[in-house]
Formats: structure tokens, C-alpha cells, sequence
């Protein structure tokens, strides 16, 4: 199976940065190197990392502050040898030539380790990006397939090895190894070249995390790396289905995209004690900002509903997954407003395994054996100790199974999904 870990320094757990012995911050380096050295120890495959572009005082501890990603993902290249760097960049708040540069940058001087995760933002940052509106959510769709398109040329701008460095001829480059995008489209206009050459994978690996209709059909198209968040194993299962069909139908083979639903592990020696450590993290959860937070996910202004009253009915059109995904779980397990905020306070959604370490290697085999996921990316409820329990505890059980790699094969990201070389 496929790892990676989702570092948020301040634990994705709500709470979890309040733990005994947890570090927090999102702006500590420090702790984001170790953790990820640490991920690239248990031959993870990458590590993650999500963005935000706009912040109020009511943010959650984990989303409060963020710097970004791509700049993160510079620094630890320098801090890292194999393990693949993945950043979230905004499509419908970034130009295509910037990102493509940025993320060339890095896969290059990272020895092809870059990815890029592929959204095009919920959230409103058209107060900070000098816009009049936000894009409608079929527009930002529009506006990604067409982004997309653009970086991908430019990453093309140059064949591979195009360096000549003749001194006698005086040839320093062959320049017939560089092509002009010129592109002209209804939201884009960029002439290109790219001015970054090649990387040893040829180019970053494109990861989607939108699950909604048009996030599919946009994966199904571009990615090599879905990233969801599935908590039941049947509808696991349909998605897994539904996107490796959609993949097939756009001339694709299907293995060339990992599934990579998202998951929460609370470990314990006992499944006792991973119980007690769980109702300890809800302690620790501040519900004084429940209504803003649940308005955040559920992208509708809730205010007005009582917190013990039932979780309010609310239009469910297929467009904006995050919605669909959360009332269907409270729906399924009847809970109240105040009970739906605990669970995104815990995992956003986001599967959650409450047990022993071989509990949770049992939960991830059955999964990945059901074809419900080729593989996941660990969100751990706080730092270090949630981490160091996967990886001391979980990954040695995966590997004694024959399921995860004890030693890495390749060095680039795409070495590690089993992808080819981006010619």
C-alpha cells in the first residue's frame, strides 16, 4: 500500500495540540522536519500538505496560521532525500505560470520529489486575491481543467537533458529541446516557455482531493493521487469504483491513480487505553467556535441552530462534496449539531481507528484488500506521540505482513507510486 503523512503541526485533531508532550505550530519548522524525516525513516511515500488563504480569529489552532506550502516544501528538500513534497496550490487563486515555476523549482531541486495537490478553493479569497467574486463552483471547475492544462505545457517547455555546456563550440544549451506554449483559452492566456527544466520524474505528481461530481471528473483526467475522505467501508468501496471507471473512461489505465482516503489512528496498548486517549482529545475541544467551524465545512451559515438540536436539513446538489460526506454521517448516526461539530473537531470527516496498533493495521489491510483504498494518508491527532505510534507501532506490523516496503526502491515520488517517468 501507499503512506503519506498529512502534517498539520498543530495535530488534526482539534485538540490535540493541547495532549501532554504535544508540539504544535504551524509555522515550526523544526517539528515539521522531524516529522518528516521521521515519515521518510518508515519509507513513507510523501509527506502533505494542505493550504488556506484566509484566516480569522476564530480559526481552528491548525488552520489559524499557514504559511506556504511551497515554500515549506524548498525548505525541506534540503532536510529530506527520498521522501515525495506535497503542496496544495489554489486554481482559481494562483496564475499558471507562477505555480508551474514554483513547483518545477522544487521537483528539480528536490531530484524529482514534488507534487502538487490540485484545488480550487472552497473558502472566499477573493478578499485578499483583488477579486470582485468568488467563482460559483462549476466555474472553478471550468477554471481548473484549463489551469491544469496550462502547467502541464509549460512543464513541457523543455526536453529532458537539454544542457549541451560545449565550451569550444560556445553551445551552452540545445535550444531545439525548447518548445513555446502560446496558449490562448477562455480564462488563460500564457505564452510560455517555462524557464525550469526537467526533473528526474519528468514532472511534479498531480494529486485532487475534490470528491464532488466535477472533482471526479477532474481527477479522473489529470491526477495520479486521489486524496478523500471516506468514513464507511461500502461507500469507500463505490467511490473507489466509481473513480477507477471514470479514470478507464478518459483513455487513462486505472492503476495509474492511487486512492488515498484520509485516516485518524488513536492507538493505545489496550483498545482501552486508546478510548481513554480519544475522550481525553474531546476534552480538550473548545466548542465556543462550533457554529463558525461547522458553517466552514458544511459551506452554510448555521448559527441560528441550537447545538443539542438535530443537524439542520440543508441542499445537498452533489456539487460541494464536504457537505454531502458530513450530513450523510450524521444522518446515519442521528447526531446532534453539537455531536457533528466533534467529529469534524476530531477528523474533518475523515475515517478514525480507535485501537491497537494491530487494530489499525487490520483496518487498513481489510480496506486496501476490499478495494476501498490503495493506500492512505495519515492524519495524526497531535505531534510527536501520534505519529510515533504509527510509525514505531503500525508500519512495522504492515511490513512484517508483506504489505508496506521496508526499504525504498527508487528516489522520486513517482518511483514510489509505481508511476512512470512524465515524458
Amino acid at each position: 500500500m501507499h503512506l503519506g503523512l498529512f502534517l498539520l503541526a498543530a495535530g488534526h485533531h482539534a485538540g490535540g495540540w493541547r495532549m501532554p508532550g504535544a508540539e504544535s505550530g504551524t509555522e515550526n519548522f523544526d517539528l515539521i522536519a522531524r516529522m518528516s524525516r521521521l515519515a521518510e525513516s518508515a519509507c513513507f511515500d510523501m509527506v502533505f500538505f494542505g493550504d488556506r488563504l484566509v484566516t480569522t480569529a476564530d480559526s481552528p489552532p491548525s488552520m489559524i496560521t499557514r504559511p506556504d506550502p511551497l515554500v515549506v516544501l524548498a525548505a525541506l528538500a534540503t532536510q529530506t532525500q527520498r521522501i515525495g513534497l506535497v503542496a496544495t496550490g489554489s486554481t482559481t487563486y494562483s496564475e499558471p505560470y507562477a505555480l508551474a515555476r514554483a513547483l518545477a523549482s522544487v521537483d528539480l531541486l528536490s531530484g524529482g520529489r514534488a507534487g502538487w495537490n490540485i484545488v480550487t478553493t472552497v473558502q472566499d479569497g477573493s478578499i485578499n486575491f483583488t477579486r470582485t467574486t468568488h467563482p460559483a463552483h462549476d466555474e472553478r471547475y471550468a477554471i481548473a481543467h484549463e489551469f491544469v492544462e496550462v502547467v502541464k505545457g509549460l512543464w513541457r517547455s523543455w526536453d529532458a537533458q537539454p544542457y549541451v555546456r560545449d565550451a569550444e563550440r560556445g553551445i551552452y544549451m540545445d535550444t531545439s529541446k525548447l518548445h513555446t506554449l502560446n496558449h490562448k483559452g477562455r480564462y488563460f492566456e500564457v505564452a510560455g516557455p517555462l524557464n525550469v527544466t526537467r526533473s528526474p520524474q519528468g514532472e511534479p505528481v498531480l494529486v485532487q482531493a475534490g470528491s464532488s461530481g466535477p472533482g471526479q471528473a477532474l481527477g479522473a483526467r489529470f491526477a495520479e493521487v486521489i486524496f478523500t475522505a471516506q468514513w464507511n467501508l461500502r461507500e469507500a468501496q463505490a467511490f473507489y469504483a466509481a473513480i477507477k471507471q471514470q479514470v478507464v473512461a478518459a483513455g487513462r489505465d486505472a492503476g495509474a491513480v492511487k486512492v488515498m482516503p484520509g485516516l485518524m489512528p488513536i492507538i493505545g496498548r489496550t483498545r482501552e487505553e486508546a478510548r481513554a486517549k480519544l475522550a481525553q482529545l474531546q476534552s480538550f475541544t473548545d466548542e465556543s467556535k462550533a457554529h463558525y467551524v461547522l458553517g466552514a465545512e458544511l459551506d452554510a451559515d448555521v448559527s441560528a441552530y441550537p447545538l443539542d438540536g438535530p443537524v439542520p436539513e440543508l441542499p445537498v446538489d452533489g456539487a460541494f462534496s464536504r457537505r454531502k460526506l458530513l450530513l450523510e454521517l450524521a444522518h446515519a448516526q442521528k447526531l446532534t449539531l453539537r455531536e457533528l461539530y466533534h467529529q469534524v473537531a476530531n477528523s474533518r470527516g475523515h475515517q478514525i481507528v480507535v485501537g491497537t496498533a494491530d487494530d489499525v493495521a487490520d483496518h487498513m489491510q481489510r480496506w486496501v484488500e476490499a478495494e476501498a483504498a490503495d493506500g492512505f494518508n495519515i492524519m495524526p491527532a497531535y505531534f510527536p506521540g501520534g505519529f510515533d505510534d504509527v510509525v514505531h507501532e503500525v508500519v512495522p506490523r504492515l511490513q512484517a505482513r508483506g504489505l508496506f516496503r521496508q526499504r525504498y526502491a527508487g528516489s522520486t515520488l513517482r518511483d514510489h507510486l509505481g508511476l512512470p517517468i512524465a515524458l
